[in-house]
Parts: C-alpha cells; sequence; structure tokens
C-alpha cells in the first residue's frame, strides 16, 4: 500500500547562489516551463533549522555541497529576510487544506566562478548564470527578483 505524501510545511528557504562578480544561477521548474527561480524549498519537519533546509535544498537541486565541514559552508548567509506570500493555485494541493500562504526566509550562497551545477532532473530542467540584474528580470516570482536586486548590498 503506498503511503500518502505529507503535506509541505508552509515555511520555506529561498538561496539567491551568486559568483564573487554577481553572476546568479537560475534554474528551471520541471513542473513548470519557463519559471526559472533560485533554489527554493520547504523545511522536511517543523523543528529542522532553516540553515539545515537552505544546505539540504541547495544540494538536491544544485549538487553544490555548502553542509558543515565543506569550503563553502562559511559562505552561505541567512540574509535576515522574509518574505510571506499567498501560495500560487496551481501549488495548493500540497499543503494542508486552509493554509494558504508561505514564510519564506531568504539565504545568499557565494560560490567560485564556474562551479559545477548537477540538476535533480524531477525538479529542474536546465540552469543558466546570468548578471544579476538580468536574473532578476527572469525570474518568475517577485520575491526571487526582489531578492536578487538585493545581492549588491548582500555581497558586500
Amino acid at each position: 500500500m503506498a503511503s500518502e505524501r505529507p503535506f509541505k510545511i508552509p515555511e520555506s528557504v529561498l538561496v539567491v547562489i551568486y559568483t564573487p562578480a554577481l553572476d546568479v544561477l537560475l534554474i528551471n521548474r520541471a513542473d513548470a516551463a519557463n519559471f526559472w527561480q533560485s533554489v527554493t524549498g520547504s523545511k522536511d519537519e517543523l523543528a529542522e533549522d532553516l540553515r539545515d533546509t537552505a544546505v539540504r535544498e541547495v544540494f538536491e537541486e544544485t549538487g553544490i555541497d555548502c553542509a558543515q565541514g565543506t569550503a563553502l559552508h562559511d559562505m552561505l548567509k541567512d540574509w535576515g529576510l522574509q518574505n510571506i506570500y499567498e501560495i500560487y493555485p496551481r501549488w495548493q494541493h500540497r499543503y494542508a487544506p486552509g493554509v494558504t500562504r508561505n514564510t519564506e526566509h531568504v539565504f545568499g550562497l557565494c560560490v567560485p566562478g564556474g562551479t559545477p551545477v548537477t540538476l535533480n532532473p524531477r525538479e529542474h530542467t536546465g540552469y543558466r548564470w546570468l548578471p544579476w540584474r538580468e536574473a532578476a528580470d527572469a525570474c518568475f516570482s517577485p520575491s526571487n527578483a526582489e531578492a536578487i536586486l538585493l545581492l549588491p548590498q548582500f555581497a558586500q
């Protein structure tokens, strides 16, 4: 007997991955053509630390490892920003009945230029590195675009 998937927790991370030259990694969602975005993902458990969520999602979606003990661990920064937004109707079924809003916590991860990316094909179909302003323009999510536009101040 197949077990039902649990509802998603309406608390997530957005991780803007960028290089010292302020080129930003965007990934294209597999379930929505031309939905370019930064790494995003919900907590797996209510008690999961947001930094742990960010580390897990970055690795699952891009293959970039920023876990404790890696060279990139200290490059993952909590920007101290939150976005609360209405969950898109196309993904509402993933949440418990009555849950209509998600709280997103914004992180940044600076990686060396040329960092290899390995996508999870179930989640994303392509990736590209763009200068930060072009990346903001390419995002389908307004909160993602706003985070990228703040990159120059957080990258200092």
